[in-house]
């Protein structure tokens, strides 16, 4: 039934802001008889803020959040949430939620913006496609580009767009330009410009036309800023997305306008208390790529070549990157700048061993994921201190068990964003779907067990996104068969053989242990037993779980030294990881 903009909101709210917006105008135009003229135009687009600001806390689709025992806003999320009850704000009361609270918030940005810019010269700002960068040379350009699927900006923005109109209709030539249009801009297929972002909606549902298009767009601005930029310019791309594909994307585009990335920095740029890192799987930090011309002469390159160079270059910065304190995928993310370096140098990158084929950059940022996960790993089973860092630490480490390791290391047993989990699946070589499935690793907030109670993190509201959230399952609450051997005779992964070993020791029978471990090979494997220490130190002190994990520990070496012979059916044995030197060959 929500059909207009109207039925969003009650009577009694349309009374309260249609009032508002009279005293705004109102304000106004006394300011212009009584006062100083030019304070009317700045006096009207700061109450403009205010009630923008305010209609967020004035419609009926506002919830209670039960936690802060306050009114949450319209958009707890990037999109128009029906709920099955509202609940409404006061706008006159003394509250930070009323237009008292939202005329504090706009005069304290408007304070700092002013200290801040005070020894700045004025900017120019005005409003145009991206397509139609002046032809002025620039030392820099930086952009925050549409984060691909992520937030559909010109529909949100229609919600303040059409109160703002009323607001400010008449105050300057300026304001009425802006809100000329009744709805904000949106993709325009005549003019081939308009709103880009990657929505399959705006092309009859097509994801393939709706993803080129995104990258096309992207290509095309980026190409215009290119021809923009002084020789020995910069061009900065500040980006943030969970989403591999995303990433891909914009990466393409960077390159085929004829950029070569030579930096990145990852920075926090997101406030942790807002309604966006609550109820998702956003990130904490934004990715900044500085980028600079390739030169016009640069020659294709080879992938094994490039592959090369990238892992060389990029060793440091993970080191850097990890000593920073950045973790989860924030630090997937913060590797791919360095990166992309070794390929963004050519215009394109050739397979050596298949002729005629290209490499794409979907396939080379998946090769840095997986260094990125490997090096991330190693820093798990050797500790932070990085001692037996490398290669050797994880070498022979199956999939399944680098994904339990890498999400139990960021999230625990605490509730993960999905975000998060699938752009971790995507670096390990597991699918997403396995991880629900065939893996049994992880179970939606909506569908735990019975009985399980959720951590003060937990608890943080999630404005409704609860199916955005994952949950790694406990290993007494995994399928009774994990451990075994797969049907074509494949070894368990680590991960499982430990497990299922805590399942056999926690029901008492020794021998059923000595008989697991004896046919599998665990007592022997020195990556088991890395692994082991891993969980062991991730696990909460005192725990049931710990205590089983430290008695297993303390059996191994003394079952090891008994040697006793495998009884039962036998199991495929685990890989052996061989030792790492301390220092390599001359």
């Amino acid at each position: 039934g929500f059909d207009t903009w109207r039925s969003l909101f009650t009577n009694r709210q349309l009374l309260a802001i249609g009032t508002m917006v009279r005293e705004c105008r109102a304000v106004a135009r006394q300011a212009v008889t009584e006062g100083p003229r030019e304070w009317g135009t700045p006096l009207s687009v700061y109450l403009a803020c205010i009630l923008s600001r305010q209609i967020g806390f004035d419609s009926s689709l506002c919830s209670w959040n039960v936690r802060a025992e306050s009114v949450r806003n319209t958009f707890a999320r990037f999109a128009l949430p029906i709920v099955w009850d509202y609940a409404e704000t006061n706008p006159v009361a003394d509250s930070s939620l009323a237009l008292s609270g939202a005329t504090d918030w706009v005069a304290r940005v408007v304070d700092d913006l002013e200290s801040s810019m005070s020894d700045s010269s004025s900017a120019v700002v005005s409003m145009r496609s991206a397509t139609e960068t002046p032809a002025t040379a620039f030392d820099l350009i930086c952009t925050d580009p549409p984060y691909y699927d992520s937030i559909p900006y010109s529909d949100l923005m229609d919600f303040f767009h059409i109160w703002l109109r009323r607001t400010l209709h008449g105050v300057s030539e300026e304001t009425d330009s802006a809100l000329a249009s009744v709805l904000g801009p949106k993709w325009d297929a005549n003019a081939n410009d308009g709103e880009l972002i990657d929505d399959a909606n705006r092309f009859e549902g097509s994801r393939e036309a709706s993803k080129k298009n995104y990258e096309d767009g992207m290509a095309r601005c980026f190409a215009r800023f290119r021809d923009a930029l002084r020789d020995d310019g910069r061009f900065v791309v500040v980006f943030a997305s969970k989403d591999p594909d995303a990433w891909e994307t914009l990466a393409s585009a960077v390159i085929r306008a004829g950029f070569v990335v030579t930096a990145s920095w990852p920075i926090r740029t997101e406030r942790a208390a807002r309604q966006r890192s609550l109820s998702s799987a956003a990130l904490a930090s934004s990715i900044w790529l500085v980028c600079r011309k390739r030169a016009t002469a640069a020659k294709a390159g080879w992938d094994n070549r490039v592959l090369k160079a990238m892992r060389e270059s990029i060793t440091e910065q993970l080191r850097k990157f990890w000593d920073a304190g950045i973790r989860g995928p924030d630090f997937v993310w913060a590797a791919t700048g360095p990166a992309l370096e070794a390929f963004s140098r050519h215009p394109f990158v050739a397979k050596a061993d298949e002729e005629g084929e290209r490499m794409t950059v979907a396939e080379f940022l998946k090769q840095v994921r997986r260094m990125v996960v490997g090096f991330a790993v190693s820093r798990v089973l050797a500790g932070d201190d990085g001692q037996g860092e490398g290669p050797a630490a994880v070498e022979g480490l199956d999939d399944p068990t680098t994904y339990y390791l890498l999400h139990r290391k960021d999230f625990g047993l605490r509730l993960a964003p999905a975000g998060a989990c699938i752009l971790y699946s995507l670096s390990c070589g597991v699918s997403d779907t396995d991880l629900t499935g065939r893996l049994d690793f992880l179970v939606r907030k909506e569908s735990r067990s019975a009985g399980d109670e959720d951590t003060e993190e937990d608890r943080e509201d999630d404005g409704g996104a609860s199916g955005d959230k994952l949950r790694l399952k406990p290993r007494n609450r995994r399928r009774s068969s994990i451990g075994d051997s797969g049907a074509d005779g494949s070894p368990p992964p680590l991960i499982d053989a430990l497990h299922r070993t805590m399942r056999l020791w926690k029901e008492g029978d020794q021998g059923k242990v000595d008989a697991y471990i004896a046919s599998t090979g665990v007592a022997e494997s020195e990556l088991f037993g890395r692994v082991l220490q891993a969980v062991i130190e991730m696990a909460e002190p005192d725990s049931d779980e710990r205590s089983l994990l430290e008695s297993i520990q303390n059996h191994v070496p003394a079952f090891r030294a008994a040697a006793p012979a495998p009884s039962g059916p036998q199991q495929a044995r685990l890989p052996f990881a061989p030792p790492s030197d301390p220092e390599p060959a001359p």
